[in-house]
């Protein structure tokens, strides 16, 4: 049970997932942290660290905080100005750095707060309680304490990471330090579970099964991480269930899957607005910056926006084509122009108004400023991607990477696009990756050292391509369900097939990443258990009958929760209104479920994608079921290359000079 109770009136309507995430954090966290005999609410001072303050960006502003009564944000591992009038409010995770620094803050004769209400991000162990309690001072200080379980970064409103950059490098490569990467899974696992306890669901796990467990066959670490990621997390899920509400019974579904489920997904070129802006602008994060006519008069200047869900415009147009995204975009300001009269007087020459020439006359229209602002960044963004496409020809690379997946191309097309065509680096690096996914027994010759050197890469490009074989994906006889790849020689190398109904208006996005069969079948319960087992034996009631699997279920030890056993010395708060935060959830969970049937979680272990974020966003609507992805990381093309160069170091140049690569000793 809370030891603190929040407002009732934020849990009645329809949220999405981060919008849950940011509704916890305002209100059950930082709203409840006031004293009983406060009339209004007084200012306090919010301390974080350095995990918990990304949380917190990623689903509040500070707009957002400061309208809670909070005038000062501070990192606890910095020195503080002392406010011994003002209450603290901590959000830090359960570590010994952190519980020390605490004890500092408000031990002695003189603390640097006058009361604190702490909150952990995740489960505390009992010897960090047990130093708590050892510090007599501190008792009258601490007003309340809890577990938030609240450990993830909630970057889009359907989409979570727990900010595992390093999982690809630590996970695959050629040296398998098992110890490593054990202990980056486990951490992986805590973060996850407390999805599910934040949310107050229990999900249904399952994952991808290892390869063939023949005793002819070795099966690698690398290919056992969905099984192991699923036994971590289930382990840190039977905790949660002696939490009071959490549920009992399976109300939403969990997929485990790792990165050589797609190989595709991460370099092929995405042609939606969003992946686009993320692909082919400097962009940080969801950072983009512009240049603006100064209001003062002269040059231009700088400014930072947000891509996010904020902005109405970005929000229709994330997931359109490229293409489509344009069309509307002209559409917009011509509408926009045409509602205004002053800019229909400046029209009657007789003449079609240009995209730059009505990008002008809106800046001239004061009375306008916010719709001004919006659809000229957005027209300025389009511009400078169509701009990209254009220069780096990236069309026919596109149309040669769909081909290559459909299996309309080959090794023939590739080496006469590296003749003829002048791509970029990263472009070719791309394509060629694409190219030994659809022939992985290419790694097996001297066919693809030729092909490389006749696209003149760097050696650390050329390991990045080398080291695709690390994320080869399982046998056939585990894949069946899925279009994959295939070694048998055939006359069409086919990774994708054409989906019978799924008409696509632009050729280019024909593309489709694997997960979204997979979730098609999760959702229709046509996952076959052999290849997608689970950890646990699902209720009578999960799906509308129970599934006939054995599963080995680990046995996990029984841990200590603050949340199902309050501390004496922990004051309790009771709400004016009577409500916790425990039933605003519990209540908001059922509602969503009646309204648009039980969650899906995808997990991918190594980094998921915006073609895969995109497709969640798609099938939410189409199975009224809400989709949320998560990962270690969500990354663009660049940082994936990047990340797959660091799976092995770099070739050491030959002193010996290397003959010119003819077009003649390529054997067709």
């Amino acid at each position: 049970m809370s030891i603190f109770d929040s407002d009732s009136s934020h849990g009645n309507e329809h949220k999405h997932f981060r919008q849950i995430s940011r509704d916890r954090l305002l209100y059950e966290m930082i709203r409840s942290a006031k004293r009983p005999d406060s009339k209004s609410s007084s200012w306090k001072v919010l301390i974080m660290d350095r995990v918990t303050v990304r949380i917190m960006s990623c689903s509040c502003k500070m707009a957002d905080i400061t309208d809670e009564g909070v005038s000062l944000v501070e990192q606890i591992q910095k020195r503080r100005q002392p406010l011994p009038s003002m209450d603290a409010v901590y959000y830090i995770q359960p570590t010994k750095e952190n519980v020390d620094k605490l004890l500092a803050d408000m031990s002695g004769k003189s603390p640097l707060y006058r009361d604190a209400y702490v909150f952990f991000s995740s489960s505390i162990s009992r010897d960090l309680i047990a130093d708590i309690k050892k510090e007599p001072t501190i008792k009258g200080r601490l007003r309340g304490m809890k577990e938030m379980n609240l450990e993830f970064f909630a970057i889009d409103s359907q989409c979570f990471i727990t900010d595992h950059g390093n999982a690809l490098e630590e996970l695959y490569g050629d040296e398998e330090n098992f110890r490593k990467g054990d202990e980056c899974l486990n951490a992986m696992a805590n973060r996850i579970a407390t999805v599910f306890a934040s949310m107050l669901e229990f999900p249904f796990v399952r994952y991808r099964a290892a390869k063939s467990l023949d005793p002819t066959t070795m099966t690698t670490f690398c290919d056992l991480l969905p099984t192991k990621l699923a036994a971590a997390v289930w382990n840190n899920l039977m905790k949660y269930k002696s939490l009071t509400h959490f549920p009992q019974i399976e109300t939403c579904d969990l997929l485990i899957l790792d990165r050589s489920i797609d190989q595709i997904a991460p370099v092929i070129h995405e042609w939606t607005y969003d992946a686009m802006c993320h692909d082919l602008l400097e962009m940080e994060g969801n950072k983009y910056v512009h240049e603006v006519p100064s209001k003062i008069g002269g040059d231009y200047e700088r400014k930072e926006v947000l891509l996010e869900d904020h902005d109405p415009v970005w929000l229709e147009l994330r997931h359109s084509h490229i293409a489509d995204a344009s069309e509307r975009l002209h559409d917009k300001m011509t509408s926009f122009v045409s509602k205004n009269k002053a800019a229909q007087m400046q029209g009657r020459d007789g003449y079609e108004l240009s995209t730059r020439d009505m990008q002008k006359m809106v800046q001239a229209l004061p009375q306008y400023n916010e719709q001004m602002d919006k659809l000229s960044l957005h027209v300025d963004i389009a511009g400078k991607i169509n701009c990209a496409i254009r220069e780096t020809g990236l069309m026919d690379v596109g149309q040669l990477e769909q081909d290559l997946v459909f299996g309309d191309a080959g090794t023939k097309d590739i080496i006469k696009f590296l003749r003829e065509q002048s791509a970029t680096d990263e472009n070719k690096i791309r394509l060629l990756m694409i190219y030994v996914a659809t022939h992985p027994e290419k790694f097996e010759t001297d066919k693809l050292t030729r092909i490389l050197e006749l696209a003149d890469l760097l050696p650390e490009d050329m390991t990045a391509i080398h080291n695709m074989r690390f994320l080869e994906a399982a046998p056939d006889s585990v894949r069946s369900s899925i279009p994959a790849f295939s070694r048998n020689k055939k006359k069409k190398r086919a990774l994708r097939k054409e989906r019978p109904g799924d008409e696509t208006a632009w050729q280019l996005s024909r593309f489709y990443p694997v997960i979204e069969e997979l979730i098609e079948k999760l959702s229709k319960n046509e996952l076959p258990v052999n290849e997608y087992p689970c950890m646990n034996d699902p209720s009578p009631t999960f799906h509308g009958a129970s599934h006939s699997v054995s599963a080995r279920v680990l046995d996990a030890p029984a841990a200590h929760s603050m949340r199902s056993r309050r501390a004496t010395w922990a004051r309790p708060r009771t709400s004016d209104d009577g409500y916790s935060s425990d039933s605003i959830l519990r209540r908001s969970a059922s509602e969503f479920i009646k309204k648009r049937g039980k969650r899906i979680f995808v997990f991918i272990i190594g980094g998921a994608t915006r073609s895969e974020l995109r497709v969640c966003h798609k099938l939410t609507e189409k199975l009224s079921r809400e989709i949320v992805l998560g990962s270690s990381s969500l990354d663009d093309p660049a940082q994936f290359i990047e990340k797959l160069k660091a799976l092995t170091p770099p070739p050491v140049e030959e002193e010996e000079e290397n003959p010119d690569v003819s077009i003649d000793d390529l054997e067709i």
